[in-house]
């Protein structure tokens, strides 16, 4: 089994679709109800940490920063998505996501990272702890997904190099 990491590319987007759309069918990974188009998707996340994981080839996982603000003093700090396909969950891919995407965001001058995640998502919420990420807060009933109130847990990640000034 052979993981690699490279950067995505527009013409990975169908495959990145499908792999959305099955986080979107949890229904434990997105408040997001269907696929955006490639350019409203491109237009909502930093073209410099945009990450694509393959496994023998075939499109595993993805992972991206979205901006969490366009005001100049946020500009190091951005919000995680990473998905893996449903059945390459279990193997590795989310950490060897989450490492390059540590690695492309500290290179891009992002010191902080967050993620908010349905706290019944718990491989998610693992995975973003293993990587030091600490929870800030938990946000109650903070939307409605199907007329239910959700919540979610708020984590973030400083980074040890970059912002340390």
């Amino acid at each position: 089994m052979e993981i690699y990491i490279a950067p995505l590319l527009p013409a990975d987007w169908p495959a990145i679709c499908e792999i959305y759309r099955e986080g979107i069918a949890t229904g434990q990974a997105t408040f997001e109800t269907a696929v955006p188009t490639w350019e409203a998707w491109s237009a909502n996340h930093r073209p410099d940490c945009r990450l694509a994981a393959r496994l023998n080839n075939r499109l595993a996982g993805w992972a991206a920063l979205s901006p969490v603000s366009q005001r100049q003093v946020y500009r190091g700090v951005a919000e995680v998505s990473i998905y893996i396909a449903a059945d390459a969950r279990g193997q590795g891919i989310g950490s060897k996501l989450m490492q390059a995407l540590i690695t492309a965001s500290e290179e891009a001058g992002i010191w902080t990272l967050q993620s908010s995640i349905f706290p019944e998502n718990q491989a998610s919420v693992a995975l973003h702890q293993t990587f030091g990420f600490r929870t800030v807060g938990f946000r109650e009933r903070i939307a409605q997904m199907n007329g239910v109130w959700r919540n979610t847990v708020l984590l973030e990640r400083r980074s040890a190099v970059t912002g340390t000034d």
